[in-house]
């Protein structure tokens, strides 16, 4: 096992291997001459559905013959790396959805993603204490 974590490419970017790295944020390995150097060499760019990201204990996932690059990740941006890993489960958001009764801020992301977990709208009025028309709005939007 190594401590680095792995940018690799993808044949096929429908494959729910990895992490694309835009959609855990900044990651200051993104921004080194390395990682530039690689991503042009390989005619790619940060963004490209078919660049991913694999924590260190991961990396054995790594497909036979794919390009790659070892980078370093700090805890903070492995900590996100790991979680993106992880879909979200439907008690997880239910839990979140209680706890955020009291708090209105980021609340229709939220409902959504409780929505496209699979948690019913009934349970989240019932959790969140909004009204069902909120709920409703944010299944729609």
């Amino acid at each position: 096992m190594t401590d680095d974590a792995y940018l690799f490419l993808l044949d096929d970017p429908a494959v729910s291997l990895g992490v694309p790295p835009a959609a855990v944020g900044e990651l200051a390995c993104m921004e080194t001459p390395a990682v530039r150097a690689w991503l042009d060499a390989q005619g790619s760019t940060p963004t490209a559905p078919e660049l991913r990201l694999l924590p260190p204990e991961e990396t054995r996932a790594v497909p036979e013959g794919a390009e790659r690059l070892p980078v370093p990740l700090s805890d903070e941006e492995l900590s996100r790396v790991r979680r993106r890993l992880v879909p979200e489960s439907p008690a997880g958001l239910e839990e979140e959805l209680l706890a955020f009764r009291d708090c209105a801020d980021g609340r229709d992301g939220l409902i959504g993603r409780a929505l496209a977990a699979g948690v019913p709208p009934h349970r989240i009025v019932e959790l969140t204490g909004v009204d069902p028309a909120t709920v409703t709005a944010a299944a729609d939007g």
